[in-house]
């Protein structure tokens, strides 16, 4: 929101010689932030040219210039002719004849650019001609500014040698501020006003306090007939029609008037346009105005129906949905509310416009649901300043003040007559106070704020207060604040108002036995082990689109295609949250390899979403769901497990002096993977070979979690390997790229119990070597986990360092030989001991796999 210094100053008193920065300064106090300030850096000559001749020359670099002839009247300095100023300039979207702000040579653009004659494309530039970007007017620039374009019928009367700083109003200050969702009401001077009011203690005088000519009959007809409000909430709930005749809309808008809504950010267009915006500005209520001639009927506020279509202001043919609000009249059928006129609250039609040639006009104020209008304003991807207002919720009580104003400027300077009967169909549901316990600010802030101060600021802010027992009060918010709707919302107001600095900056201690969950333990020592492997942590966005399953070489039937569809994707390409990390994480290789990164290795820890066959009810608002409801809503939320994937290319080991280096290859990944799992306290983990998609079917391994005989199958972790060629030519990855993903829940689920340090022992180590024959469909990982389970408390480690297959074991088995190491802490082990702990774990390997020891 752009707040003209000058404008706000007619409805506050504003210290003498108060800067833009103090006020923005005094604005952030109650939470309006500074975005920034713009007005008063812009100094020298600053005047209208017209262009005479512009002559295009192209350049070596492919580049066409205009090479232009300007008239800037009595400013013109003697050049080759010595009547007209010769300036270069890039830009093609004007013409001969064109008046354009030319700055002179001397003059000082924002950002303290000057201006100085100087040789260019073969040419001497004598100023240059302005954006409105250049002259600190907007952030985005369409090209020179065409003054005609610009100021509308004001244009016509300017000359060359005019002053423009002040007809662009650049030598007053405009402060620039955030308004956030809540406070709707900010999004307009009288709201910014007030709280700058509250911020510094200055006379706060409401431009909302217009003389309102009190209601007669005979006004222009209007029913309102919605018959499908949303969660039993009327589209609209007030309307106000007014009209003014004998209008001359040819004449210009009042050049004060032309230069607030240039400064406020708004591109002045014609009177009858212009004096509405003006409103909406001051007020904060949008209006719409209707070429009066053109209506027929009455009008009728209700639903659109499934066939309907409006083509609005803005050019564009709108299929409209039953949930959108219309205005609609009996124009061109026989039916009431046949055509229609405007989309309530976010833009009218192009057949109710108001021209030049329109007489008589019908204002419209009137106040509209903020989840319709909202709902209906990001349907059609339509946001205006109409919508931005009512889905923020505007006050009910200025729909006759605004439209009143709006007929006084009208008649003032159109030369209109107002008409005497004025529509006002009021269907407002009263307002409901609620209690508040005056202690309830102190705590939950924790700053004493007395209970006489806390009435003093709900009363400051407008809040309509009643004593009801010590302590407890009521209070009926102002009608412009529909955000404080609970006690909670008033607290937060009181610490607004009392000031954000007077809060303490203190962190609580936390109550015992609170902390990092297990999970969370566990992510972190994860993203510590694989960063000291050499990889980089990196946040991929979860969104991908349809084709990315079939890049990745995705069946048609795999579950990881059971995506949730998102209702309002932030891309219409990417609509579907992914199943997978390596779905998002390719991206971020093939980023960083385009900008000239070899040796990458990348991870990732998020999670992952897959949908539910059960769609969630959408209980209406206002009461508590019932349980079943609230059941239902749960179980309809998309699983969404925790994965960790890796992804890398390049050289692993880096060539140089010491030796060569060594590519990266899928046992690296597979390396990774293991990692994972082994901080997590999980060993023994296999790797068994398997084709799955996105990875080569000769090198790609599944990772398990081996289980005892009697736990059943073991326990999939993941997979890991080298991706398939033709993925990688599909994403772009460089040749070889490995990847490995990890379902990290599982993990977590598995590693329970906290992986413990040991004490370093002084004493020796034991070993002890045993060679076991077992079925070659045994995996070599669950060998070791059996003997891990039966060798006891005294284990240190295990190394497999042989595997025979040959004509001295019996067909079909395989030979596994491993190095048990023991080692107790606090003393040497005996020899029986060892024995001991070495024939348990034999014994264990028996049972689980029914193995015979070699000799």
């Amino acid at each position: 929101m752009l707040i003209p210094v000058q404008w706000l100053a007619e409805y506050v008193d504003l210290p003498v010689g108060v800067t833009g920065a103090q006020i923005a300064a005094d604005l952030v106090r109650v939470g309006l932030e500074e975005e920034g300030l713009y007005g008063g850096d812009v100094r020298g000559p600053l005047v209208v040219g017209r262009v005479l001749e512009m002559t295009p020359e192209p350049q070596k670099n492919g580049k066409v210039i205009n090479w232009c002839q300007v008239d800037v009247g009595q400013h013109g300095q003697r050049l080759s002719d010595g009547t007209a100023q010769e300036i270069v300039c890039g830009a093609h979207n004007f013409a001969v004849g064109d008046l354009v702000p030319v700055i002179l040579p001397g003059g000082v653009l924002p950002g303290d650019f000057v201006i100085s004659a100087r040789k260019t494309y073969g040419h001497v530039s004598a100023g240059m001609i302005c954006s409105a970007k250049e002259l600190g007017l907007g952030q985005e620039s369409d090209g020179i500014i065409v003054l005609s374009d610009y100021f509308g019928a004001e244009g016509a009367s300017l000359e060359p040698g005019d002053d423009l700083i002040a007809a662009f109003g650049l030598d007053q200050e405009v402060v620039e501020i955030n308004v956030t969702p809540d406070r709707g009401y900010c999004f307009s001077l009288r709201g910014v006003a007030r709280e700058y009011s509250h911020a510094t203690g200055a006379r706060f005088s409401d431009p909302g306090d217009v003389s309102v000519e009190p209601a007669q009959a005979g006004g222009f007809a209007v029913e309102l007939a919605d018959d499908a409000p949303i969660r039993g909430v009327p589209g609209c709930d007030r309307y106000v029609a007014s009209a003014v005749c004998g209008l001359d809309l040819a004449r210009p808008t009042p050049a004060w008037m032309a230069t607030r809504l240039t400064q406020a950010g708004m591109r002045p267009i014609s009177l009858a346009v212009d004096v509405t915006n003006y409103v909406m500005l001051a007020l904060g209520q949008p209006l719409h105005a209707f070429d009066l001639a053109s209506l027929r009927g009455p009008i009728v506020v209700r639903r659109a129906r499934s066939v309907e279509q409006v083509k609005t202001l803005d050019d564009v043919t709108r299929s409209l949905h039953t949930d959108d609000l219309l205005i609609t009249d009996g124009g061109g059928g026989d039916a009431r509310g046949h055509r229609v006129l405007a989309i309530a609250g976010v833009m009218g039609g192009e057949s109710s416009e108001v021209s030049e040639t329109t007489s008589d006009v019908l204002i419209e104020a009137a106040h509209f649901d903020p989840r319709t209008v909202g709902r209906t304003a990001r349907r059609h991807r339509l946001s205006s300043e109409a919508s931005k207002r009512f889905e923020r919720g505007v006050d009910p009580q200025l729909a006759d003040v605004a439209a009143q104003m709006a007929i006084n400027l009208l008649v003032e300077f159109g030369g209109g007559t107002a008409d005497p009967a004025i529509t006002d169909v009021d269907q407002r549901a009263a307002r409901e106070p609620f209690e508040l316990d005056l202690h309830l600010p102190t705590r939950y802030v924790g700053v004493d704020y007395p209970p006489e101060r806390v009435v003093a600021v709900l009363e400051e802010i407008g809040c309509h207060v009643e004593q009801l027992s010590t302590g407890t009060v009521s209070v009926l918010p102002p009608s412009w604040r529909p955000d404080l709707s609970d006690p909670t919302t008033l607290v937060e107001e009181v610490a607004r108002i009392e000031g954000y600095d007077t809060i303490p900056s203190l962190v609580p201690a936390a109550p015992g036995g609170r902390g990092l969950s297990h999970h969370q333990r566990l992510r972190r020592v994860v993203a510590g082990a694989l960063a000291g492997q050499g990889l980089a942590e990196v946040l991929t966005y979860p969104f991908i689109g349809e084709s990315r399953f079939e890049e990745l070489g995705v069946a048609s039937d795999d579950a990881r295609r059971q995506a949730v569809v998102l209702a309002n994707p932030l891309s219409d390409e990417a609509p579907l949250m992914r199943t997978e990390l390596l779905q998002t994480l390719p991206e971020a290789l093939r980023r960083n390899v385009s900008r000239g990164a070899r040796d990458l290795a990348l991870f990732e820890i998020d999670t992952v979403a897959f949908a539910k066959g059960a769609a969630a009810p959408s209980p209406t608002g206002g009461t508590m769901p019932e349980d079943s409801t609230l059941q239902q809503i749960r179980d309809a939320v998309p699983a969404q497990p925790w994965h960790v994937a890796m992804i890398a290319s390049g050289a692993v080991e880096r060539a140089g002096w010491w030796g060569p280096g060594r590519p990266v290859q899928a046992s690296d990944a597979v390396g990774w993977a293991r990692s994972v799992a082994e901080v997590a306290g999980l060993f023994g983990i296999a790797a068994v070979a398997d084709t799955r998609m996105p990875w080569h079917p000769g090198r790609c391994v599944r990772l398990l979690l081996p289980r005892t005989s009697d736990e059943g199958e073991e326990w999939v972790l993941g997979w890991a390997g080298e991706l398939h060629p033709k993925v990688i030519a599909a994403l772009g990855l460089p040749p070889r790229t490995v990847a490995a993903e990890v379902d990290f829940d599982v993990i977590a689920e598995l590693s329970t119990d906290r992986v413990k340090a040991r004490p370093i022992s002084a004493h020796p180590p034991a070993t002890s070597d045993v060679a076991l024959a077992v079925s070659q469909v045994v995996t070599n990982a669950s060998v070791e986990t059996s003997l891990r389970t039966g060798a006891g408390e005294f284990l240190e480690s295990i190394t497999l360092f042989d595997v025979y297959q040959g004509d001295q074991i019996a067909a079909g088995q395989k030979s596994l030989a491993f190095r048990l190491t023991f080692r107790a802490s606090d003393r040497t082990l005996r020899t029986e001991e060892v024995n001991t702990a070495r024939d348990a774990a034999v014994r264990q390997v028996v049972a689980d796999h029914g193995a015979t020891q070699r000799d």
